[in-house]
């Protein structure tokens, strides 16, 4: 007996959600790290998402199984096609937070990086929250809580946005009084990431309402 419909689209959702709760154990991790340039910290962060594309190669695989055997319609249809970008969402997420990773340590102990440390960890723990809220709404079905829960991930995605708008600012100001200029760059480079992380939030956070309510597709 071929398992059903609900039962594809469940098992679909909680690997999902699996690589959701990586990539925010990943980002909690490089929290507790900025302050001091932990490499033990960052390579645990790094390890917390390995084999992500793999994992969400699986997941495109049992989508495009589940498109074949029972040829949704109407919601359904719009729950599997949501889904099958909210996985390439988190894969491009990871892949951000594996290149912020490799950027920030690759300066960060060659640089004076107390300042930016002021504006970079308030960035990161708004990314956190975004990734956090946003992972919780996979398995929310009430309408309403779910618009609730995408308002945050969007203040905390454009609080992030804002911050590293400032740390972009310090790291030019303190580039042009230093003769490292190319080092300022690419933390700037990596620091963009972080940023892109919580973008990344949000277009999921969008894709997760637009199951339950239609409409365009934002991202």
């Amino acid at each position: 007996m071929l398992p059903t419909f609900k039962t594809n689209l469940d098992d679909i959702r909680e690997k999902i959600t699996n690589i959701g709760e990586s990539l925010v154990t990943a980002n909690t991790l490089i929290l507790q790290a900025l302050q001091g340039c932990d490499e033990a910290k960052f390579n645990e962060a790094r390890n917390s998402i390995k084999n992500i594309t793999s994992k969400t190669d699986e997941i495109d695989n049992a989508i495009i199984k589940v498109l074949a055997l029972f040829t949704p319609e109407a919601k359904d249809l719009r729950q599997v096609v949501a889904y099958f970008k909210i996985t390439n969402e988190l894969a491009r997420a990871c892949s951000n937070t594996r290149s912020f990773i490799r950027g920030f340590t690759d300066v960060c102990k060659e640089l004076d990086v107390k300042e930016i440390n002021e504006y970079a960890i308030l960035m990161q723990t708004s990314t956190v929250k975004a990734i956090q809220t946003t992972v919780k709404m996979i398995n929310i079905d009430d309408t309403d809580e779910l618009q609730e829960m995408y308002e945050e991930v969007l203040i905390e995605e454009n609080k992030a946005d804002d911050l590293y708008e400032m740390i972009e600012r310090k790291l030019v100001e303190q580039a042009e009084s230093s003769n490292t200029f190319e080092k300022y760059h690419k933390m700037l480079r990596a620091l963009r990431k972080s940023e892109k992380i919580a973008s990344r939030a949000i277009s999921v956070a969008n894709l997760l309402v637009y199951i339950k309510i239609g409409g365009n597709i934002h991202n």
